[in-house]
């Protein structure tokens, strides 16, 4: 079933971004930035779902993007090769992207439809393969790499390990950094955290941004804010913790904090579609992720002026500068998360000088601009060449 969000433009190139399913999350956030923000003159753009989309699918503001949902089933179902096909011969699209393990078996429906294009993007891990080691999904991943005409990567990390493990050979191999759109994730106004009543003014906000499921270990973070708590027992009315998303896990997670005596210092609102808002209301950003790529949600929080206190996974100390923007301690450390905590704790300045020097680094190194003419250089440059002609640059 598709969105009627429709208005055919033939003479534009057409990019159909396969993702398993639309919802809030740092992956989905990239994908909609991407179709929002490129020019529209230089690609047109839908979506197609394996499963189904969500209210997420809002943040979308081009009318003219389709999306498709193809509410696949559980396990291999194959019918969704077909469906799949049969929708690419009817959209007729110049490129195919991908988005990890969950879409990257579709290739040969592409090809067989005929899409000129396929580009492969892995952006991160789940839970039950954290360093990208299970045989059966890697053999998976090379066996398909001859129908796509690149993988990228979205961190040194993973493109080396696409390189060391998946033999992914240096001309189909890029590295594409993820940028942020610092007009609309920026510090407030008068430097100070927007308040509201469940994080009142005078406290200190621990915040993490998320979709609440195993790989981003957020039972840790809560064991963490309570050893925090123990550790500085004379504080506990100005400490805070706020952890924004929705997901499987959310439910455990809030009987967990009950469970603990601490649901009046933790704040577990769901999914906000103003996670720009609510990253100005934190004074430290967390993320307790036991496997990453490089998150969008870090680098929000960078662009917001906030400091990073994260796990040491994936992509993540390429863009944290361990005691420059912020801190980095192993995944599955309650305690050492709770000591990183209370260095911001016992020394605010500390935590000030971090943020602004994450703010700098940010503005200097992961621009929204960047991202967007890398994405659009690489269409341009796979295009061009199935059609031998030399890549157009500067538009």
């Amino acid at each position: 079933m598709a969105s009627d969000r429709r208005d055919v433009k033939p003479d534009i190139p057409l990019v159909v971004h396969l993702i398993y399913r639309l919802d809030f999350g740092g992956l989905e956030t990239l994908l909609v930035d991407c179709i929002n923000r490129m020019p529209a003159q230089r690609y047109r753009h839908a979506i197609i779902c394996l499963t189904d989309y969500t209210d997420f699918a809002r943040k979308i503001d081009k009318a003219d993007v389709a999306i498709h949902a193809l509410h696949k089933p559980p396990g291999l179902a194959p019918q969704t090769h077909l469906q799949l096909w049969r929708l690419l011969r009817r959209l007729r699209p110049d490129v195919l992207h991908t988005y990890n393990l969950p879409t990257i078996e579709y290739a040969p429906a592409a090809l067989l439809a005929g899409v000129p294009v396929r580009v492969h993007g892995e952006h991160g891990r789940d839970a039950r393969d954290p360093h990208g080691r299970n045989a059966r999904h890697n053999l998976l991943r090379r066996l398909v790499l001859p129908f796509y005409d690149c993988y990228y990567a979205v961190s040194a990390d993973l493109r080396d390990w696409l390189r060391d493990t998946i033999k992914v050979p240096a001309e189909k191999n890029l590295l594409l950094a993820n940028g942020v759109d610092t007009a609309r994730f920026h510090p407030p106004a008068d430097g100070q955290r927007e308040a509201t009543p469940e994080l009142p003014a005078g406290c200190m906000v621990f915040g993490a941004v998320g979709r609440i499921q195993d790989v981003k270990d957020h039972a840790t973070l809560v064991d963490a804010f309570i050893a925090l708590l123990a550790m500085r027992p004379q504080q506990r009315g100005r400490l805070r913790l706020a952890i924004v998303g929705d997901g499987p896990l959310l439910p455990a997670l809030r009987a967990k904090v009950q469970a603990a005596g601490i649901a009046d210092l933790v704040w577990l609102p769901g999914a906000r579609m103003d996670v720009e808002v609510m990253m100005r209301r934190f004074s430290v950003f967390m993320l307790s992720s036991i496997a990453e790529g490089v998150p969008v949600t870090i680098l929000e929080a960078m662009a917001t002026g906030l400091p990073v206190i994260s796990t040491a996974v994936g992509g993540v100390p390429e863009v944290v500068a361990e005691g420059a923007t912020g801190q980095l301690t192993p995944a599955g450390d309650a305690a050492a998360l709770a000591r990183a905590m209370a260095a911001y704790v016992d020394e605010p300045a500390l935590a000030a000088r971090h943020g602004a020097a994450g703010l700098e680094r940010c503005l200097r190194q992961h621009s929204m601009a960047a991202m967007l003419q890398a994405y659009a250089g690489m269409y341009d440059r796979m295009l061009a060449a199935k059609r031998g002609q030399p890549t157009v640059q500067g538009h």
